[in-house]
């Protein structure tokens, strides 16, 4: 088993022994400020690589893919959870959003196994941060009085939030400076990357056994859901990845990240866009359930189906 996985064990399960292991706010923030940078800055160096004409259409195709999976989920939680109309768009909402740390695990999953991927999937995380918070806000209005969403509030808290400010940024400054500009910053922000990663996952794993408790009132299909969506999303993340043409290592990140929920822009959206809307279900189910779930099984169970999907 991969070690860097193993780092939220140790924080989840020293949490519920009440363990007074505990990592400093000002840390956590450091933590991930430092992630979404470094990821934003290894794929814009890697999108200087790669011909604009090539990119696009796939980037266009990805946007499309971010607006399917909430699409998807909201009738699931809708029709058949019984969840009402705003707390079903919002846990979409989460859904149809997606997570860098999972992302990170991944590529680290795929460097591990020396599988060769798209380095400038990092591009397509930016673009799927987006379109899934859009759609899960729409269908929460669909019936409702759209006038009562403040736009200009709820386009800053998306565009200019601190996930897409930093991400973006490091994307244009990788894109901008290219690999020889970068060169100097490799020892810190390339070398170090993964013993980051550790220590932000031992956070993780602090926070989620905090609110495992929360999933005892959230019910058992809400669980349900947050395996099985993701796996569900897995698959039509694979098959836009042979759709466009990625390697098999490409293919594995976009069912990863299309498999992955928001724990961060998300939220901070919908508690602006859909006040009315429970924050507990969706926390719960993105970070309590699928997050555990997708870096312990999921990413080597999506791996098995672009395996089955590309013939290997």
């Amino acid at each position: 088993m991969d070690a860097i996985p193993l780092f939220f064990l140790l924080g989840f399960a020293a949490r519920l022994a009440r363990s007074d292991l505990k990592l400093p706010g000002q840390l956590y923030e450091t933590l991930s400020i430092y992630l979404l940078l470094a990821i934003g800055l290894k794929g814009g160096m890697e999108l200087a690589k790669q011909d604009p004409l090539h990119v696009l259409p796939q980037a266009v195709a990805v946007l499309g893919l971010g607006v399917v999976i909430p699409v998807v989920a909201f009738p699931i939680l809708h029709k058949l959870g019984r969840f009402d109309r705003l707390n079903a768009a919002a846990i979409a909402g989460h859904y149809g959003s997606v997570s860098v740390v999972t992302f990170a695990v991944a590529v680290d999953y795929l460097v591990a196994r020396q599988i060769p991927y798209e380095a400038y999937l990092p591009l397509f995380l930016v673009l799927l941060e987006m379109p899934g918070i859009a759609v899960g806000i729409l269908l929460a209005r669909l019936g409702g009085d759209v006038r009562s969403i403040r736009w200009g509030t709820l386009a800053h808290e998306i565009f200019l939030g601190k996930s897409m400010v930093l991400l973006g940024g490091g994307l244009l400054i990788g894109w901008a400076a290219g690999p020889q500009g970068l060169a100097p910053l490799d020892p810190f922000f390339f070398v170090l990357f993964k013993g980051v990663l550790c220590l932000f996952l031992l956070e993780m794993g602090l926070v989620a056994a905090g609110q495992a408790a929360a999933l005892r009132s959230s019910g058992a299909f809400l669980a349900g859901f947050a395996v099985g969506m993701p796996v569900l999303s897995a698959l039509l993340g694979t098959a836009m990845g042979a759709l466009i043409g990625l390697s098999p290592g490409g293919s594995l990140l976009l069912a990863t990240l299309a498999a992955s929920a928001s724990y961060i822009a998300a939220p901070a959206a919908m508690r602006i866009a859909v006040p009315e809307a429970n924050p507990g279900l969706s926390i719960t189910a993105a970070l309590v359930v699928t997050f555990p779930f997708n870096i312990l099984i999921g990413i080597p169970l999506y791996d098995r189906i672009v395996g089955f999907a590309y013939g290997n």
